[in-house]
């Protein structure tokens, strides 16, 4: 191990430290950290135990003032410090104590060293690091001083060739922009003629526009004249027209009376015959296979179509097609809760609407579906009544298309009552057969439940 032969610790009349240049000072810290966590600990200094279990990388940079400080504070910590750098720094280190530098060496880490160890001469060595930091760094601002100047130099030269080349391009616009001047003063001169042309011939048609407007008053008096007698004939035709629309829409309700009481007398016969067939119950239904494998299977338009009812406003009704046998009753959830309490949550609604239907599957025994919106089956929902169906449209499909799905499924013959107050709804299911019915017509059945 290299020891060095320090000078005598000042004393009250001895000089004070040195200033140390900065790259000096953060080098002996460095030093300093780096050997500090190897020290004994009863060797280390009460202030710098809790530094010396800092991060290495955060050690120097956060400790720094205080290793400072108890390096000039403390000789022994320091001579310890001094003891553990040296062994680690081999020849440099044996060559400071001896009171030289060499020439290759970095004059910060021999200032450092110097520092440390102080041996004979210790200050001058310090003060010739600082001289060579300052010089380094004043060579530094030279260097980046001269390329400063010749980057500005160079860009100079750049602008002054870019300068010459947009003069040239100046000059060639200069000379385009005369040769358009002269052709616009040609064009103004054939413009002036053509406007002086002009306004003679508008002269011209002035006149003649007053020749013309003469007639055409003439011509306006003659078409009022034949408007008025239109008119008169239009209002006889309309007149016409009520009275054979009050004919017709008369003649349509007896043919509604008619068809009513057919289908009454039908349904009656219906009951009938299943009490004397005595069929026996099927376990699945058209809607099952429709609500398990929400497939679209399209099918013809059933050959009896024709022969279901046609769409009406009248709540009545709505029982009367529940009384026919095997009757399926298919309910727009939505449409129906939206216009009977919309106030209510979703939730609340169809809960409502569900519970309601219910009551109305066990009063008539019938077949009840309910179809809702959704891109996603609703998870949660309490157990649907007895005789109650529920389904969910898919993502990518409406509940519009579910219920048209619902009724081609059905055989033909079977009465379907579809509930709904969407126009385009009760048009698609007729076409195949239902019987659509609006949403009042079923929020007035519930209420009366």
């Amino acid at each position: 191990m290299v020891r060095s032969e320090p000078e005598p610790e000042p004393g009250p009349e001895s000089e004070p430290e040195p200033t140390l240049p900065e790259p000096v000072r953060q080098r002996i810290v460095a030093l300093t950290a780096a050997v500090l966590p190897v020290l004994p600990g009863d060797e280390v200094p009460v202030p710098l135990r809790r530094v010396a279990k800092f991060a290495p990388n955060r050690r120097a940079r956060l400790g720094a003032p205080m290793i400072a400080a108890q390096l000039t504070a403390d000789p022994l910590f320091r001579q310890r410090i001094t003891a553990r750098v040296l062994a680690d720094s081999g020849d440099l280190a044996a060559t400071v104590v001896g009171g030289t530098a060499p020439a290759a060496a970095d004059p910060v880490e021999v200032a450092a060293l110097a520092y440390l160890a102080r041996p004979r001469g210790w200050r001058e060595l310090i003060d010739a690091s600082g001289a060579a930091v300052r010089a380094e760094a004043d060579k530094a601002v030279v260097d980046e001083l001269v390329r400063e100047a010749e980057q500005r130099a160079t860009r100079a030269e750049h602008d002054r060739a870019v300068a010459r080349v947009e003069a040239d391009k100046l000059r060639d616009e200069l000379a385009r922009v005369r040769d358009e001047l002269g052709q616009l003063r040609e064009e103004n001169r054939q413009l002036a003629r053509t406007l002086r042309e002009a306004q003679a011939r508008e002269r011209r048609a002035a006149e003649l526009l007053a020749t013309e407007r003469g007639r055409a008053s003439r011509a306006a008096t003659e078409a009022d004249a034949e408007l008025r007698r239109a008119r008169a004939r239009l209002a006889e035709a309309e007149a016409a027209a009520g009275v054979a629309r009050a004919s017709a829409k008369e003649a349509r309700s007896v043919d509604d009376a008619k068809l009513w009481l057919l289908l009454e007398t039908i349904g009656q016969a219906a009951v009938g015959l299943r009490r004397e067939l005595a069929l026996d119950p099927v376990d699945r239904l058209p809607a099952d296979f429709v609500a398990d494998t929400f497939a679209d299977q399209p099918n013809a338009t059933p050959a009896g179509a024709a022969t279901r009812a046609r769409d009406t406003d009248d709540p009545a009704r709505l029982d009367q097609l529940l009384a026919l046998p095997k009757a399926h009753l298919v309910v727009d959830g939505y449409n129906v809760t939206k216009r009977g309490f919309g106030e209510m949550s979703l939730e609340q609604q169809r809960k409502r609407l569900i519970t309601g239907l219910g009551g109305i599957a066990a009063q008539t025994g019938d077949e009840v579906t309910v179809v809702f919106d959704g891109a996603e089956r609703m998870h949660g929902l309490p157990p649907a009544p007895r005789g109650v169906r529920v389904l969910f449209s898919r993502k990518g499909e409406t509940a519009d298309e579910l219920i048209r799905r619902l009724v081609r499924a059905e055989p033909p013959g079977r009465p379907v009552v579809v509930v709904s107050s969407d126009r385009e709804v009760a048009d698609g299911v007729r076409r195949h057969g239902a019987y659509p019915l609006g949403a009042d017509s079923l929020l007035r059945r519930l209420a009366r439940s």
